[in-house]
């Protein structure tokens, strides 16, 4: 396996044993097992796992931001961009009841280490920014800093529906509070 395509393979294993068990019980031994290399290798890419935890915090972060962005811009329309945001929340729980890396990670934030811990943030705001955006499209009477408490109500939102949904082993519990957040919850009236 090349060097680039060992690096790319370890990031794929990594974030798919995050999703499913958490970033506390990411192992060195396990990831070689997975992709097929010897410890020592992922050694050579990541030296330490908050390394490899950076990385992937922020690899994740850039392909989830570019994915969205490409909604924003061919839709250009509120209530589809929050849609195809949320359904994405969603394919990761009917994908083996896994959760966002970003969401998982801030729940074992005070185990991170420092580098991680700064792609927590980036995670956060960056979604954060992208939900402000969104919310702009459309006329409003909120000040910039009302527009941003509103976006983060939505991010805490789905991660929180998507955690519990998880805890429930039942992407339908997801569905069920999605639901109300478009009637009483904070997404905005259609």
């Amino acid at each position: 396996m090349a060097t680039g395509d060992t690096k790319q393979a370890v990031l794929m294993a990594a974030r798919s044993m995050v999703q499913a068990r958490g970033y506390n019980s990411l192992s060195f031994r396990d990831l070689a097992t997975a992709v097929g290399v010897k410890s020592s290798s992922i050694h050579y890419h990541f030296p330490t796992k908050g390394d490899l935890g950076a990385a992937l915090a922020h690899q994740y972060t850039d392909e989830f931001l570019e994915y969205l962005n490409q909604v924003f811009y061919t839709s250009k329309d509120r209530r589809t961009c929050i849609k195809s945001y949320i359904d994405v929340f969603r394919a990761t729980l009917v994908r083996e009841n896994r959760m966002c890396l970003g969401g998982i990670m801030a729940a074992e934030y005070t185990d991170l280490a420092a580098e991680v811990q700064v792609q927590v943030h980036r995670f956060t705001q960056l979604l954060t920014d992208w939900l402000v955006k969104v919310l702009d499209l459309e006329p409003h009477d909120r000040d910039p800093v009302a527009l941003r408490k509103w976006a983060m109500a939505i991010f805490a939102a789905v991660e929180g529906a998507q955690l519990v949904a998880r805890g429930c082993d039942d992407v339908q519990v997801y569905d069920h509070i999605l639901e109300a957040y478009w009637v009483a919850g904070p997404f905005p009236a259609a």
